[in-house]
């Protein structure tokens, strides 16, 4: 099994199966600290499953994943402790108020100065005025927005971030969109998986473009001419956003 590449984020021969049913095949990138990758492609590519194998949630198959050295199926405890994950999936609990649902997970990630970020992050996605209030009152909106407090509660130094802007209202977007530059000024690294071409190329440093389980496209943003992304876009993947 090859070693860990120096890049922070290290992906080599990545395979992923459900019974019979193979979803990721042959998947290879790297990214670099402070890049933004932005993985393009539509419903049933297997965007979900990629970026649940780099979140720890389920085992690749084949392959190796190495998240700043540390090699996934090896450490993944250790891994995790660097990695920060907003998904469409907001992972809270609804009958736990706001700020019980980040100190649950900030204790969960051994968080010292725990009630200075939760704090901290509540006035960050303007949810301070809610924390006492049950998560299931909330509308979609805020749960995402919490989400982003949850993600971001350990200060991780990687992000992955699935179909994040799905479902958000204009507030919530434009809450995710600040903090997503704020993070950038640190040097943190991402990973994004969307089917939402202008809000990926917006921030992206790289892309790669998947399909049927495989990567089809790969490029640096600044070598692309981005007028005609999407005809690129959809030449791989028949236009099915």
């Amino acid at each position: 099994m090859p070693e860990c590449a120096p890049s922070l984020i290290s992906v080599c021969g990545l395979s992923k199966t459900f019974g019979r049913r193979r979803v990721l095949e042959d998947i290879d990138f790297e990214v670099k600290k402070g890049e933004f990758l932005a993985i393009f492609g539509p419903n049933g590519a297997g965007k979900t499953t990629l970026i649940k194998i780099l979140a720890t949630l389920i085992l690749s198959s084949s392959g190796t994943v190495c998240l700043d050295g540390i090699e996934l199926k090896k450490d993944p405890l250790t891994a995790r402790e660097r990695i920060g994950l907003i998904s469409h999936e907001s992972l809270l609990y609804g009958d736990l108020t706001a700020h019980e649902n980040l100190r649950f997970y900030g204790r969960m990630f051994g968080v010292s100065n725990l009630e200075e970020r939760i704090s901290h992050l509540l006035e960050k996605v303007e949810l301070e005025h809610r924390k006492f209030d049950l998560v299931r009152t909330f509308s979609r909106g805020m749960q995402q927005r919490l989400s982003i407090a949850r993600a971001l509660l350990h200060e991780p130094s990687i992000l992955l971030l699935d179909e994040p802007h799905s479902g958000l209202d204009p507030h919530a977007t434009e809450i995710l969109d600040g903090i997503l530059e704020d993070l950038r000024k640190d040097d943190h690294t991402f990973i994004m998986a969307t089917h939402n071409l202008e809000k990926g190329l917006n921030h992206a440093t790289s892309v790669l473009i998947l399909s049927q389980g495989r990567i089809v496209f790969g490029g640096r943003k600044d070598a692309l001419d981005i007028s005609d992304f999407r005809k690129t876009y959809d030449s791989y993947v028949g236009g099915h956003v």
